[in-house]
Parts: C-alpha cells; sequence; structure tokens
C-alpha cells in the first residue's frame, strides 16, 4: 500500500528535495505551499476525496505560524502524524511543536535518511496499540513491559518505581523525542528540569556501559530526551 506524505513548505527546492527523496521510498507526496492550502488538503481527507497518512510541516509558512497550522490538524486529525523542519537554532519552537502534539523534528539542513527514520518512527507509533510492546529490545537493552523486568544483556537490572516510570514512557514512544514538559507529565512528577535530569543520569548509570558517552538515552539538547527505537541499526 502506497503511503501519502503531505509536504508543507513554501520553499520549492525543499519540496522538490522531498519529492524526490520520498518518491525513491515509495512514498506518493503531496505538496502545499502555505498553511491555506494544507488545511484544504486536509480537509479533502476528511471527506475521504483524499489520503495523507503523514505530514511534514516547516513551521515557517508565509501565511501563518507553524504551530497555529499544527494545533489546526491536531484539533481535526489527533492521530496523523507530524513531523516537523525547524531551524537549528530554534529550540524553543522544536519544544512548543512537540508540547502542540508533533511527532517528532528534524533540523534544517537535513539528511534524508536521518528523515526517513523519523517518519518510520511517527508512523510506527500512530500503528502501535497505546505504544506499547509486552517485549522491547535495543541493543543490550530488553524491557519486559508486562512483568516489568529490565536487562541488560542477561543481567537483571534493578530500578527505582521512578526510574521504571520514566523508562517505561521513553520505551513506549522509542525513537521519538519527548520534551521535559511531556516526561514529567506523563509521571506526574515534579516541573523542576533539574528533578528529571537526577533520573535520566541515574538510568544512564544503570544502563549504559559508559554513562559519560550514551548510546541508548540520548539529550536532545535544549529540548529533551529520546531513546533509541530498535530498528536503528545499534548493535549489541
Amino acid at each position: 500500500m502506497t503511503l501519502h506524505v503531505l509536504v508543507v513548505d513554501d520553499e520549492p527546492p525543499i519540496r522538490r528535495l522531498l519529492r524526490t527523496g520520498l518518491g525513491t521510498q515509495g512514498y506518493a507526496v503531496l505538496e502545499a505551499p502555505d498553511g491555506r492550502t494544507a488545511l484544504e488538503t486536509l480537509r479533502r481527507k476528511a471527506s475521504g476525496h483524499e489520503t495523507v497518512d503523514l505530514v511534514i510541516l516547516d513551521l515557517g509558512l508565509p501565511d501563518m505560524r507553524g504551530h497555529d497550522l499544527l494545533a489546526e490538524i491536531r484539533k481535526a486529525h489527533p492521530a496523523l502524524p507530524v513531523v516537523v523542519l525547524s531551524s537549528r537554532d530554534d529550540e524553543t519552537g522544536k519544544v512548543e511543536a512537540l508540547d502542540l502534539g508533533a511527532d517528532d523534528y528534524v533540523t534544517k539542513p537535513f539528511g534524508m535518511g536521518e528523515l526517513l527514520a523519523r517518519i518510520r518512527t511517527a508512523l510506527r507509533h500512530q500503528l502501535a496499540t497505546e505504544g506499547q510492546r509486552p517485549l522491547f529490545r535495543v541493543g543490550p537493552l530488553s524491557v519486559d513491559l508486562v512483568r516489568r523486568i529490565v536487562r541488560v544483556e542477561e543481567r537483571e537490572v534493578k530500578l527505582t518505581p521512578r526510574e521504571y516510570d520514566f523508562l517505561r514512557v521513553l520505551v513506549q514512544h522509542a525513537g521519538k523525542v519527548l520534551t521535559h514538559a511531556q516526561l514529567m507529565g506523563a509521571v506526574s512528577a515534579s516541573s523542576d528540569p533539574q528533578y528529571l535530569r537526577v533520573y535520566m543520569r541515574q538510568l544512564r548509570q544503570k544502563l549504559e556501559a559508559d554513562p559519560e558517552r550514551p548510546r541508548l538515552l540520548l539529550t536532545e539538547t535544549g529540548v529533551g530526551y529520546r531513546l533509541r527505537a530498535p530498528d536503528d541499526g545499534l548493535s549489541r
């Protein structure tokens, strides 16, 4: 089945790049140079006259804020995956987009391989039941979400209840960046960012071979944290 990707970007060279790159991977690409055209395309989707499986959204649009368009998309299509494009230094914009419901982001300039990985992750989240797998594996780490057992290699790792809560949320969204606010809200924890940093440091001490050079629990500077996805090629 061909998946349809709606590219919302006012720069013709970017749309051309994405049309070519995504097309070679079997995606059908729809294009919108502004927010109004994007909303009209999505209205056709709602009426059954257009198919859109995922949106790639540039936050810098000529006729409206990308964040406002994202809010409109989330209101009308809560489950539609959205990957946003942002500038390298726009950390505030990335956080706002993620908090508004974006599934992920890619920073310009970006590589097609990175974008394709983010697309696969977003589509996988859409299909996963409540974002959970009974048994999660990435590299040396395995997490049994039913029995609440965590192992590195074959060694069982004991986590505190709060450490496990943070890890469980990251597992449910593996491959996706989660903002500080999303992580804290998911476990009903203190809103102090330092509180989260303490728990991420503790998890790295228990799960990473080299906590100072983490390969599993990755920091997205100024934004939040990301747990590597199982299909990103990380070896044991």
